[in-house]
């Protein structure tokens, strides 16, 4: 808004062309470290790769010029060991066999096998639809009860009853399914997404089948233990699987619009194949830092400010670019992180913050997960996590969505930082996106610290569209890169929020807990 001098000054001189606004330095600030980490001299920073060691070493040149701590094993970085699976989808072969007889399930057009679980090189099993997969039977939603799945391959719809929340129908899908399938002695699990839930359509899903997958090389910190087939299918050819049964896809997914309970039966049908995949052992690091807090008794408390700096590498060209800069996602998080510990340095608050740059979020959370279970200080001292990940300013910020704020009392901070710079928090508009499990504060919930995950939320249709169009064009394709319009001034107020809300956290004296009615609760240590 301009200010009423400057209204008067202009009206006594109309004839004069409009001075230019002044650079938002803040904005600018923030787009440099974008500008670098996302150039192509980093290659995508797929996590293990010498791309995604250079961008480690820049943020540890940041934390360095800033006068932060080490705080990792060894200085600023914590090495965590993987195992890269990398699956041939070329070479590997699925076949559907019943009544009707057989033949073969395209892979690429028709189904990608997955890379997080760890293959087997052959299987041959009989397929059951298990609804939602959901494994909550202390929430009255267990898609698994009363089913013998033993030597069975499961295959379920994404989604839930509406009478579940968004949080509880994203934590079964990421926390209790692979569990569940391991007790229930299934053989795998084929998933299939609601088309009104996919962020990318499905002729860019299947460009990711050359991407590695990983898992942690620390056994006790997986979910699966043993070998397990997995695949995702084209919702497109769903009918495939359905038919033989008597069921058709379009029925299932008018359930699932609908919030409804969803059948479980017996497919009538087998899947057998081969599964060509190539493992290796691979170590990247997250990168850490700590600013002292002043306070004698909370200094001893940290807030975790997380991003995750890596991305997908170098993979299948598209518009002849094969380079993924992944610049919203998430070099702008690690961007914000990085204005946050500047602001921060020259005002330390009461408690101490870590900021935590994580690895291979992108293959599962996994570089977060491992934090959270081996932190490199006291783990009974963590009080909170706020992340950013992809929070998209791509217009002005008005609305955000605060996630995990209806958990715990982080929502009424995340509530008067807003309120001081006229933003207005939603609701999650999206709940079956699961975007409450897909980033890395939710490591954190896991291990019972109360977190959230801040992300811009459109205000009108125009803005819709625009997120819409980054979805379904730019979002994991080699065009979220440097050239694409973004909103620095509203990156620039998002990061004085940031601040603002770390700096509220950091000071108050209660420390934060979950909500009495929070089923996330149960975590807490």
């Amino acid at each position: 808004m301009r200010a009423p001098l400057f209204t008067a000054l202009l009206a006594l001189t109309a004839a004069a062309p409009a001075p230019a606004p002044a650079p938002d330095p803040a904005g600018a600030r923030w787009w440099s470290h974008i500008a670098e980490i996302a150039s192509d001299r980093y290659e995508g920073r797929l996590t293990g790769t010498s791309g995604y060691d250079r961008a480690a070493a820049y943020v540890v040149g940041q934390f360095k010029a800033l006068g932060l701590k080490p705080a990792g094993t060894k200085v600023y970085l914590q090495p965590v060991a993987f195992v890269e699976q990398t699956v041939d989808q070329s070479t590997s072969r699925l076949t559907l066999s019943g009544a009707g007889g057989t033949r073969a399930l395209r892979i690429g057009d028709a189904a990608l096998l997955g890379t997080r679980f760890t293959q087997p090189p052959k299987i041959d099993a009989p397929l059951v639809f298990i609804g939602y997969g959901l494994a909550l039977p202390e929430a009255g939603a267990d898609d698994f009860a009363g089913l013998d799945l033993k030597g069975k391959i499961v295959v379920y719809l994404n989604g839930g009853p509406a009478t579940l929340s968004a949080a509880l129908k994203s934590h079964s899908r990421a926390a209790a399914f692979g569990p569940a399938l391991e007790r229930a002695g299934a053989l795998g699990v084929i998933a299939i997404a609601n088309p009104k839930s996919m962020d990318i359509p499905w002729a860019r899903i299947r460009l990711s089948g050359s991407q590695p997958g990983m898992q942690l090389a620390d056994q006790a910190l997986r979910d699966v233990h043993r070998a397990m087939f997995s695949a995702s299918l084209n919702p497109a050819q769903a009918d495939a699987l359905f038919a033989p049964a008597g069921h058709r896809f379009a029925d299932l997914l008018a359930l699932a619009d609908a919030g409804a309970p969803m059948p479980r039966f017996d497919l009538k049908q087998r899947l057998a194949g081969t599964v060509v995949a190539h493992r290796r052992p691979v170590t990247a690091p997250n990168v850490v830092a700590v600013l002292p807090g002043t306070d004698r008794t909370l200094g001893a408390q940290y807030v975790i400010v997380s991003a995750h700096l890596d991305h997908l590498g170098i993979g299948e060209a598209v518009g002849g670019d094969r380079t993924y800069n992944g610049a919203m996602d998430n070099a702008s998080g690690i961007a914000s992180m990085l204005e946050c510990a500047r602001a921060l340095a020259a005002a330390p608050p009461r408690r101490s913050t870590i900021f935590l740059a994580v690895t291979a979020e992108e293959k599962g959370l996994l570089g977060s997960r491992y934090y959270a279970n081996r932190p490199t200080v006291p783990a009974a001292s963590i009080a909170a996590d706020v992340n950013m990940d992809m929070f998209l300013p791509l217009y002005p910020l008005t609305r955000m969505v605060a996630y995990g704020a209806d958990q715990s009392s982080l929502g009424a901070a995340a509530k008067s930082a807003a309120d001081k710079a006229g933003i207005a928090l939603a609701p999650d508009p999206a709940p079956d996106r699961n975007l409450f499990v897909r980033s890395d504060q939710y490591s954190f919930i896991r291990t019972g610290v109360p977190a959230l995950s801040l992300k811009f939320e459109p205000a009108n249709d125009e803005e819709k569209a625009m997120e819409k169009g980054f979805l379904a064009n730019r979002y994991h394709a080699p065009s979220d890169d440097l050239r694409q319009p973004v909103d620095r001034a509203a990156a620039g107020k998002f990061n004085g929020y940031l601040v603002n809300l770390i700096t509220d956290i950091s000071n108050t004296s209660a420390r934060p807990t979950w909500n009495n009615d929070s089923f996330f609760r149960r975590f807490a240590r």
